[in-house]
Formats: structure tokens, sequence, C-alpha cells
């Protein structure tokens, strides 16, 4: 620059021009040389070209403006100008050429710098006035001194300045981003000594723009008193230089390039980043042209502004700049993009689930294609478990068209889901509104169904019913959809007495007026009805419903034959079979629709379990026993995830046992807030303070049979009764309290149980003691108050109905319970015909209380070796099912009766391995994941391992160990 000055001001001008991109320092460079040329004697001449203010109307407006200092000149012509070559026909001058002549004039008094600044803004006139000088200046003492802005831009580039001169004519010089050095040595002159890493951010986010590294120093030394680590988003900036200079920076490159710069800054939003091929298709999706596209990715990383990761995907220099570029870009906008991106992604054969992400961050899209992903995405994220990213994509889906059919179908499944997981305000009036919509039967009836059962969960069954009620009218066309709804409306009614009296008041008289208008379910569940008012026998009942199963069933009628089937065939202790029918009914469940047998076949599948003796099923996570096939085995009303507890989990907040390390268990409880036995009245997550369900008095049974009572009571306490539904869950939850208290030594708070559950299942003509044998635990804890006569009475209605039932379960704790009540010679061989049945009928978990129970008669009648025969096996058969407290209760009996302790009171290699384990300072979970067995596992063989060393704290473990070796 200061060569070509000398040389102009010795009478040979020429052209000299700047170039770079916005940002790079072409006006800082041109003020400089105008400072040095004004230094050295020449005067200047200076303009800055603008498109603003209509600038550009005016031919030569540029010229005009840059030489109107000169105008006065203009008023004679002296000889020798160039009127000939740029006159015209009738010997004016042009304007151009009077401009011409005043730029001589003045150059004949000495040199002259001419700086034009940002020519490529210039108009037309004014840019070819200058060519044409700089064709003329060669033999005259001027510079013409010029900066263009010279980027590639996704629109197509106007013509440069200089493409008609010949090279001869001009000097270009470009102006190159900065390279890291010089940036860092910028820095470190504005901030001082600063960790490396924060000089690399800073430059980073300068992209080599001298403009915009300025502009963010500028901003951090005002934000903050001392050098900082970069914030995340420009936000934490002020005055907010750094986000003004990109602003700037984009509207100099065009509002294409300012589209596909933002375009690329929301797609590398996206956890994966976007590559070249996607961010190419969206910004054709919004009319750029895709080559020019590629061309401003290939050229953006020379200036700085992006980089190419390892995985090829283009992204900003630094997360600063891309939120620079975000800063000020509308929502619509915004949104517009991601609809984009999502199509591109479409067509490219991207799973839904990736393409649904972006239609999240998207506006509406109003196109079929776009409800069928998220649609899709939903059903895949239920597959997965992923029960609040379900919900979140069906609201989205709401936002796109659909017929009013498929309407009703989405925003049942949505109202289900939100009721069930995530427990949503919104559950019920999306419910009601899928009702409500035009369409077929079917839709509706779902609707109403899911909406019924969630009415019925939050203890409003009279309204679940009503509403079921209110379609007989609109499906009298329908005798199918109908009988459903029908059989819906009875089994909601069981969470309400009053209204289940009424509805089964209707069902008997349907069933002898027109027996075929109630359809398989419905004869089912009278057949289930029967069952538990001790009306008919096992055998009898296995006999209709498997004729019933065998007739033709609609789809939304046959959940309601499989679960009613499967209860029964559980009562009649055909469990492979029960078993069978609640697998066959879950995986026909739609894990996105509420319906009342979902829950009803995981609690057969729960008393299965319990029938079993499968204490450590019970007392496992869910999800290791409670799929159904579908992907989804919450039941509803409980949250998925790592929220997720059940029972005995939930109610010591997936702590430890009292026999693990710290007492966690107790601190779990007090985190409660119960207050002891009032509750927290939370209950089970069903939510609106439902009360205890079917599974947490599994629970309670399964923790009290494996020896772990001080953590049954804990979980008791966690529920308030006042607060809990009406329900037959309710009973057995009091059943299983009493169990509790019992095993307590509290015979008459278990007593008082008892009869409590015992007065409501009579309440609803639930006398069968096939639901809960209330009477028979009653009646213990009538022996062990002292009241012989009240126990006997209590044994003998057992036992009558048991026998009506008819059941080896059923009849040999009923002769077991009347055995020890009666006593004597009779009771003895009351208990020998129990432990007949029980034993021919492999029933493990009744045969040995009836084992034991003999063995205390035999005791008694002081035949010693025949009783400690039968309490030996019932310590090998307790030891072998891991019923830890029947295990117990037979080693009390034998050590009563002076009979050494049986051979499996020594530690089992299992029990050593795992007490070792602990003595060395293992955890449970530590433990488990080393043996690969469940935690549950653990504790039990812990619970056993202290009992049999006769101990009670891990600390007594190791010397414990010691003296059993």
């Amino acid at each position: 620059m200061a060569d070509e000055a000398a040389r102009a001001r010795e009478g040979t001008g020429r052209l000299v021009l700047l170039r770079g991109a916005t940002g790079t320092g072409r006006t800082a460079l041109l003020e400089a040389a105008t400072e040095h040329a004004e230094a050295h004697g020449m005067r200047v001449l200076r303009v800055r070209c603008s498109t603003r203010g209509g600038a550009n109307d005016v031919p030569l407006a540029a010229v005009e403006q840059l030489l109107s200092p000169l105008q006065e000149l203009t008023a004679s012509t002296p000889p020798g100008s160039a009127a000939e070559a740029t006159g015209t026909a009738d010997g004016s001058l042009t304007p151009a050429a009077l401009l011409w002549r005043s730029l001589r004039a003045y150059a004949a008094e000495g040199p002259v710098l001419v700086a034009v600044d940002d020519v490529h803004l210039a108009d037309e006139d004014s840019r070819c006035w200058l060519i044409e000088a700089a064709r003329r200046v060669d033999r005259l003492p001027v510079l013409l001194l010029v900066t263009e802005r010279s980027q590639y831009d996704v629109d197509p580039p106007s013509t440069g300045l200089v493409h008609t001169l010949s090279p001869a004519l001009v000097r270009t010089h470009t102006l190159a981003p900065l390279s890291h050095d010089a940036a860092a040595d910028l820095v470190r002159s504005a901030v001082g000594d600063v960790p490396e890493k924060w000089v690399t951010d800073y430059v980073r986010a300068g992209a080599g723009n001298p403009l915009l590294l300025r502009a963010l120093l500028e901003d951090l030394n005002a934000t903050t008193a001392a050098p900082a680590a970069l914030p995340e988003t420009c936000a934490a900036l002020y005055p907010g230089a750094y986000p003004a200079a990109v602003s700037w920076w984009l509207e100099c490159a065009g509002a294409a390039t300012s589209e596909a710069a933002r375009v690329l800054a929301a797609l590398d939003e996206l956890p994966e980043g976007a590559d070249v091929g996607l961010f190419t298709e969206t910004v054709d999706t919004l009319g750029a042209d895709p080559a020019r596209v590629r061309g401003w990715l290939t050229a953006m990383p020379r200036l700085g502004m992006l980089r190419f990761g390892d995985d090829g995907r283009p992204r900003y220099a630094h997360p600063l700049l891309r939120d620079a570029v975000l800063t000020g870009w509308c929502a619509a906008d915004r949104q517009a993009v991601h609809g984009a991106a999502a199509e591109a992604m479409l067509r490219r054969g991207v799973p839904t689930a990736t393409v649904a992400e972006l239609l999240l961050r998207s506006g509406t899209m109003g196109e079929v294609w776009a409800t069928e992903v998220l649609l899709d995405a939903a059903g895949g994220a239920v597959r997965d478990d992923r029960t609040d990213d379900a919900v979140v994509l069906l609201r989205r889906a709401l936002d796109e068209p659909m017929p009013d059919g498929r309407r009703a179908e989405v925003l049942t499944e949505l109202g289900s889901l939100e009721f069930a997981a995530v427990r949503s305000s919104a559950a019920i009036p999306r419910l009601t509104e899928a009702m409500r919509l035009p369409g077929l039967p079917q839709y509706r009836v779902q609707a109403a169904v899911a909406l019924g059962t969630a009415l019925a969960r939050r203890g409003e069954a009279r309204a679940a019913v009503t509403l079921l009620h209110a379609l007989d009218g609109q499906l009298t066309d329908h005798p199918d959809l109908l009988r459903t709804v029908q059989t819906a409306s009875a089994l909601l009614s069981d969470h309400d007495q009053t209204i289940r009296e009424e509805m089964y008041r209707r069902l008997h008289e349907t069933a002898e007026h027109s027996p075929q208008a109630l359809g398989p379910a419905g004869r089912a569940l009278l057949v289930r009805y029967e069952a538990t008012a001790g009306l008919i026998s096992a055998d009898a009942a296995m006999k209709r419903v498997r004729a019933l199963l065998a007739e033709p069933a609609g789809p939304l009628a046959e959940p309601f034959l499989l679960g009613t089937a499967a209860a029964v065939a559980q009562w009649a202790d055909e469990l492979d079979e029960a078993e069978r029918l609640t697998d066959r009914g879950l995986t026909g469940q739609r894990p996105t629709l509420l319906h009342p047998m979902h829950e009803a076949l995981l609690n057969v599948r729960a008393d299965i379990a319990a029938a079993r003796g499968d204490y450590e099923q019970l007392l496992s996570e869910p999800e290791s026993w409670r799929r159904d096939g579908t992907g989804s085995g919450e039941r509803p009303g409980e949250r998925p995830g790592p929220g997720f507890r059940f029972g005995w989990e939930w109610a010591t907040e997936a702590g430890e046992t009292p026999w693990s390390e710290a007492g966690s268990a107790n601190r779990a409880v007090a985190d409660l807030g119960t207050g002891g036995g009032t509750g927290g009245g939370t209950g089970s997550g069903t939510g609106g303070g439902s009360g205890p369900t079917n599974l947490e008095a599994h629970v309670l049974l399964a923790l009290v049979e494996t020896g772990r009572v001080e953590e049954a009571w804990q979980l008791a306490d966690a529920f308030d009764l006042r607060e809990a539904h009406d329900s037959w869950e309710l009973n057995r939850f009091l059943y299983a309290r009493g169990a509790v208290r019992g095993a307590s030594g509290d015979p008459a708070g278990a007593l008082g149980d008892f009869l409590e559950c015992g007065r409501r299942q009579s309440a609803r003509d639930v006398l069968s003691p096939v639901v809960t044998p209330w009477r028979a635990a009653a009646a213990q804890c009538q022996l062990a108050l002292g009241h012989p006569r009240e126990a006997l009475a209590l044994a003998e209605e057992e036992l009558r109905l048991a026998r009506v039932w008819n059941t080896p379960r059923l009849v040999g704790r009923s002769l077991r319970i009347l055995g020890t009540a009666t006593g004597g010679r009779h009771g003895l061989d009351l208990s020998d015909e129990a432990v007949r049945i029980l034993r021919e009928a492999s029933v493990e978990t009744e045969l040995i209380p009836a084992l034991i129970a003999r063995g205390r008669q035999l005791t008694a009648a002081g035949e010693r070796a025949r009783a400690r025969k039968s309490l030996r096996e019932a310590a090998e058969r307790a030891e072998h099912l891991g019923a830890v407290r029947l295990r117990a209760a037979a080693d009390e009996v034998l050590r009563e009766g002076g009979a050494r302790r049986t051979a499996t009171t020594t530690l089992t290699a299992s029990e050593r391995r795992i007490a070792e384990l602990a003595a060395e300072g293992r955890t449970n979970t530590e433990i488990a994941e080393l043996l690969h067995v469940a935690r549950r596992t653990v504790e039990t063989h812990l619970t056993s391992a202290y009992r049999k060393l006769g101990i009670r704290r891990r600390g007594e473990l190791t010397a414990a160990l010691g003296r059993a070796s």
C-alpha cells in the first residue's frame, strides 16, 4: 500500500483493490492507508458506499458523493480535457465526464488518494466510472484505493469490480482470516495471562474474524471484572457486541446465506448433529440451491466459521458462535427448519423415532406423514418402556390433522398413558373428549372403558358405571359392544359395594331371562361371583369357564373373559392353566389403553406366585415378573423409569433391609413421614390416596413368610387406610396386615384385622375362603387368646365353605385349623387328613403348616418320634421353599419337644458364601452383582443365616462364622 502511494506521488497512478470477507479488516486497512497518505502529503477523497436510503437509485451517487468537494472546479473545461471521449453528440459533457474532469483538475494540483469503501454496494454507474478511471490514472498522481467484499455466499455473487480490467491495471490484495497465533495474541493482549483452554475457546468463538473477536473481547471485558471462561449462551454477554457483530456478518452475507447458517445452527442443536446430506436437503426444501450450499460448507471452514468433526459432520467452531447465529431468529422460522429437516430425514429412510425428535421441535406440519411418524414413534416409546416420551409424542401428534375416529383413538391412548404413568390432570378431559368425537362405535367404547377405569381408580366407581350405562342407548345396533360395556360396568363395580350389588343383581336377572345377552365374558363374571359367594365347586366352575372359553368372543370382550377365567383357574389351583390364560390376556392388552383387566391380570399373576410360595418373585423388582409381552410391565397408576418402585421397594425408598448395613430401612420409614401407624396415605402409587393394592398385600405376606416382619411393619405403616377406597383390595390388605400383627405376637390386633376383612367381604357376598381365608386366620387368633369355642365355630364354617369349593388347598387348610381347634384324638385325625390331602396335591405352602400343626399335636399326645418326623419334614420343606417363618416355627416346636436341631440348621453352601461376602464388608447389592443373583435372594439367604447362627447384626458375622466352622 505504501509503495503504491509513493508510486502515485511520482505521477503513476493505479487501482489497488482490497478484498476480504465481512469483518476481516478491509475498512480498518483502508483507514490506515488514508492516514499514511495524508502524512505523506497526499490529499484524500473518500466515500463509503451503501444501499441504504435509496442511494443506488441515483446514477453516479457514489462518485458524486466522493467528488462533492470538487464541484466548484467543474464550472469550466480546461484544454485537453476528455470531452472528445466522454461528451455527447452535440459536444456537451456527460455527468461522468464532468466528474472525471473535476478529478483531473484536482490531481493537477497535487497527488490524490481516492478511497472507496465497500464498492460492491455502489451503484452500477459509479462502478463503471471507477473502472474507466482505473484505465486512465496510469499517467496521473492518483491512487484509487477500493475495498470490496469477497466471500462465498449461498446467493450467486455479483460481478466483481475489476473483472473487465487487465491485471496490469490493478493490484489486488485479499485479506485472510486471522491465524490461530495472531488471534491468540489479540486475546492475550486484551485479557492477559489466562488458561490456554480459555484462549482456544476465545479464538474459536472469534472464528478468525477480527470483527467478531474484538466484539467478543469487548463483551467479556464489560461483563466480568476478571477474565473468565466463555459463557454457554449469548444471553450472558453484555452489552451484546458479539451477537450484534454476528448478526451484522449474517446480514452482509444475504438472506439465503443467513438462512443456511441458521439452519445449520438449528440442526447442530440435535444430539447427533447433522451430516452434509441432511443439511443440504433441508436447505433445498426451503428453496436454496444445493450446489451453492455445498460450496458454502466448503468455504466456511477456511474462514474459521465451521469445523468438520471426526464424524464428518459440519459444526460451528464454538457453541457460543452457534448460539449467536440463532440469536434473534424467530421461533416460527426455527420450527419451519426443524420441520423441513424432519421431512428430509424421512425421505432418506431415517428411523421414525429420530424424525419425530425434529417434529417435536417444529410447528404444525399439516401433513399426514407427520402424523404417522409421531404415532409410530410413540408406539416405539411405549414398547421401550419410555412412557413419558410416548406422552410427549402423542400430545404433539394431536397438533396434526387426522380423522375424528383416529383422533378419538389417539386421545384415548394419550389419556390412558397420562393417567397411568405421569398422573397428569389432563387425562380425564382427554378421555372425555375422545368419547364425544364422532367415529366408529368401538372407538367410543374404548374411550368409555378407559375413562371408566380411570374414574373407578380415583374412587368414583358410581360415576364410572353411570358413564358406561349412558352408552346403552347408543349401542343398540351393536350387541357385542353393548355386552362389553355391561361387562366392564360389572367389573368396575367391584370398587364400590353398593354398586356391585346393583350390577350383579342385573346380571343375574339378565342371565335368567336371556343368558346369551350377556356373552361369554358376562357369564364368566357370574361364575366368578358364584365362586366367591360359596355357591359352586371348583370342578363345576372350571367346566363352565372352559366351555365359555371355547365360545367366540370379540376383541373388546376377550380380555374380560380371559382375566375372569384366569382368576377362577387360580382359585381352582389350576395354576398352569391360570398362568397361560394370564399370559394370553396380557399379551393381547394394548399398554396404551387403560383397561380394568390389565390390573386384574397382573393381580392374578401375583396370586399365582403367592400360591406357589414364590416369595422371591413377589419381592423382586416388578420388571422381572410382571411382563405382559408388550414391553410395558407397569401397572397403571405406577410411574415407570428410575423413580419407579413397587411394594417393599417403594416403602423403603429402595434401601437395604434391616439386616443390611447402616440400617437404611429405618431411615426410609422416617423419610416417608408416616409418623407411625397413620401412614403417609400415598399408597402404591395409584394416586389420589387410593390406598393399598393386592400386590402390596402379597408383598406383606411374602415378607412375613421370609421372616422379615420388621420390614413388613414398615410397609404396612406406609398406608393410611382411612383414606383408602372401599375396594376388595383393601380387604386383602387388612388380611395381610393381620398376618403381620400375628407374626409380631399381637393376636388381638390381628384378630381385629381379620374380622374387619371378613365383615367387608361378607357385605359383598364374598363368603368363600377362596379369596382370603380370614376365618382360618381369625380362628388361630382366638385360640391364641384362649377362646376355643369361638375358634371352633370359625373353623367349622371355614371347612363347610371349603368343601363347597372343594380344592385340596382350601380343604386341607380348613382341616388343619379345625384339627387344632378341636384337639384330642379327633383333632389329630383331622390334622392327619389335612396332611394327606395336601401331600397328594403337592400344595407346599399349606402342607408345611399342616405338618407343623400335626407335630405340635403329636408332641402334646406324647408321640415324640412321629412328631419329630413330621416337624423335620416341615423344616426341610420350608428350607427348600424359603419360608423362614415356617422353618423357625418347626425348629421351635422341635426344641420344645426336646429334639436336637435339624440337619438343615447348618448353613447351606449358598448361605455360607453370601454370609462370608457380607462379613468382608460387601453390601447386599455388591454381593448380588458378584454372584449374579437378585438382591432379594441375598437378603433372604442372609436372614436365614442370621437365624441359624443366632445373631442379629452384620457385625457379628465374622465371629459367628468362625464358631460355626
